[in-house]
């Protein structure tokens, strides 16, 4: 290698080469050609790529001659600051980073300068072609960089469309994570021969992770990540959502809650992103939830945690998001939290990954103030105060406490710092859900009574009562015997179904399209929450009272009946709930009554007038 770059990688303290640049590096110097490397994120794969190109290139040649494609806009930003390091010896050489979310006419006359390396984007670097800014015309070496990021992302007709612009290319050099079908084909495509260098297998993860999983049910989703921070106070990790807007909510709600932590997303301007990396690289963020692709450019070392608050469509995107933990031979843990109905797709990406996961517990109240209370026992007898504050405040201090007994001045000192966690969860629930590992495991049984749900479709997409049945049940693989009270209207319906199997519906039905339109169901009483009344219990015959009045009754109630959840239901004055088979409506007498779509709101399923409440609100039946 090339004196230049020996000098520069030796002052930025590098020893020992990871295995994938003890493979890569040697070859790619000596003998170039047409390799695949396959290594986990965080291996060191830009040095494996960016020393070989540097050592090839001619600084006293001024065109292109080496390419390097990249998914994202942080990723191709952090590689060419990784090139000008490697490079600062080189006297003449110039790279340039192209990438979309800044204007383009700023990176053209970049471009003009006439740099030896590039480093793109594949959408912008197709901007950059077809506005003819800039020529790829003696491009020698092409690195395909991430290639299977970028392929999941769609850019394979846009890698197509590059190569095929690089008529004097001579090597190209793809690195991936994961080694799919995709990746695969793209050398098939654009390599006459190859090698293939893998530092593992392909698709399995660091051995040095800790893949953990738990189970609950969906709609206590947020509240099992907000107990899994809790009880991990020294945490600096990524959060990974599905998508921008989960991004963008999760984020929100968490910082309402006082969490330290930050959006990351494509939604955002790339200064706004470049600040909030900057924070997290400072650690004035514990962590940021990201999307996938946002998070590509994320290169810090030192994460302790990957949270997967969802669970990838794509099992093999677990192993990117994995990776973003234990690099450089650490360690770290990796998270998922999954329904009882995901718990199949566990399986299946430890098949994928060769890992074993954990199933773990949900802490409860008490382990999350154990585990707080043990963190700061440890900061109390491993911090070093400095000696002028002894100096100074010692004296009052002790005229402050003098009265007061060590014991008690240290259940005081510690109930302050822990007072907020201790409120937070004197109260809190067990969110582990009941199984997990089997079969359509783990619903949370409360009672064998029946839940009222909503879905979008209804007469006007063919349905009626027996078709809708089936419908559901051809979903579901659930039995129609859960189900009950199928009523169709021209486009919405309602049915009763257990209760023991809501969530279950809601995961299944909510996932699927019908004639491309997404399907949803949920809980009638909770899609119009604002409007009708609380939920109440599921007993005939007995009054709700003054705060738990609103509920259905089954089996002849002629008032609406307990609440069955808490203590909180339909006020007197907001009206009773519904009445099925009974003799009387069951809202309350001063109610007035309420249009629905196409018929008078609330129609008892088997008596006079239904639902009245006299707050207003609409009908559900």
């Amino acid at each position: 290698m090339r004196a230049e770059l020996t000098r520069a990688v030796t002052e930025m303290g590098f020893e020992t080469p990871t295995p994938i640049q003890q493979l890569v590096i040697p070859h790619l110097i000596s003998s170039p050609a047409d390799i695949i490397g396959l290594a986990q994120t965080g291996t060191g794969k830009t040095a494996a790529f960016g020393l070989p190109l540097l050592h090839h290139t001619d600084v006293s040649v001024k065109h292109v001659q080496g390419l390097i494609l990249s998914p994202t806009r942080e990723l191709c930003m952090q590689i060419q600051v990784e090139l000008a390091k490697y490079g600062q010896y080189m006297p003449g050489l110039r790279t340039c980073a192209v990438y979309g979310g800044v204007p383009i006419t700023n990176q053209i006359r970049e471009v003009k300068t006439n740099p030896q390396i590039i480093v793109a984007t594949p959408g912008r670097l197709i901007d950059l072609l077809e506005r003819k800014a800039i020529s790829l015309d003696h491009v020698e070496y092409v690195v395909l960089d991430e290639a299977d990021e970028m392929l999941n992302m769609g850019f394979r007709e846009d890698i197509d469309f590059i190569l095929g612009t690089t008529p004097m290319r001579k090597y190209t050099w793809l690195f991936s994570a994961t080694m799919s079908n995709e990746v695969r084909g793209i050398a098939k495509r654009f390599m006459t021969k190859w090698e293939e260098f893998s530092v593992a297998a392909a698709n399995a993860t660091n051995e040095n992770i800790d893949h953990q999983y738990y189970v609950t049910q969906h709609r206590n989703r947020f509240e099992t990540l907000q107990r899994l921070l809790d009880f991990t106070p020294g945490i600096y990790g990524i959060i990974f959502t599905r998508t921008r807007q989960d991004c963008q909510d999760i984020s929100e709600k968490l910082m309402k809650q006082g969490y330290h932590v930050s959006p990351l997303h494509g939604d955002m301007d790339q200064k706004m992103r470049s600040k909030v990396l900057e924070r997290f690289k400072n650690r004035t963020l514990q962590a940021i939830v990201a999307t996938d692709v946002a998070a590509r450019g994320i290169d810090v070392n030192d994460i302790t945690h990957v949270i997967n608050y969802e669970l990838p469509d794509d099992p093999e995107v677990y192993t990117h998001r994995s990776g973003r933990t234990a690099r450089a031979g650490k360690s770290g843990i990796c998270i998922s939290i999954v329904s009882p109905k995901e718990v199949g797709s566990i399986r299946t990406i430890e098949r994928i990954v060769k890992n074993k996961f954990n199933k773990c517990d949900i802490p409860d109240g008490a382990e999350i103030v154990r585990k707080r209370l043990f963190h700061f026992l440890e900061q109390i007898e491993n911090v070093q105060p400095e000696s002028e504050f002894a100096d100074v405040y010692l004296n009052m201090i002790h005229e402050k406490f003098e009265t007061m007994e060590k014991d008690e001045l240290i259940k005081r000192l510690i109930f302050l710092q822990l007072q907020e966690t201790i409120q937070t969860y004197q109260k809190s629930h067990d969110l582990n859900a009941v199984g997990g590992d089997g079969k359509n495991a783990g619903v949370a049984v409360r009672g064998a009574v029946w839940t009222r749900m909503f879905l979008n479709i209804g007469q006007k997409d063919g349905f009626n009562e027996a078709s809708l049945t089936q419908f559901i049940c051809d979903q579901t693989d659930l039995k129609p015997e859960v189900l009950d009270r199928v009523t169709v209207r021209d486009l919405s319906s309602f049915y009763n179904v257990k209760t023991d199997v809501v969530d279950l519906i809601i995961e299944s039905i909510s996932s699927k399209k019908f004639k491309g339109r997404k399907l949803r169901t949920e809980e009638a009483d909770k899609k119009d929450a604002s409007r009708g009344p609380s939920r109440g219990g599921y007993g005939g015959g007995r009054p709700g009272g003054d705060r738990s009045g609103g509920g259905r009754s089954y089996g002849g109630g002629d008032r609406g009946g307990r609440g069955y959840g808490g203590d909180r239901g339909n006020s007197e004055r907001s009206g009773g709930g519904r009445s099925y088979g009974g003799d009387r409506p069951s809202g309350g007498e001063r109610g007035g009554y309420f249009k629905s779509r196409d018929e008078k709101a609330g129609r008892s399923s088997g008596a006079g007038r239904g639902d009245s409440y006299r707050g207003g609100g609409r009908s559900r039946d």
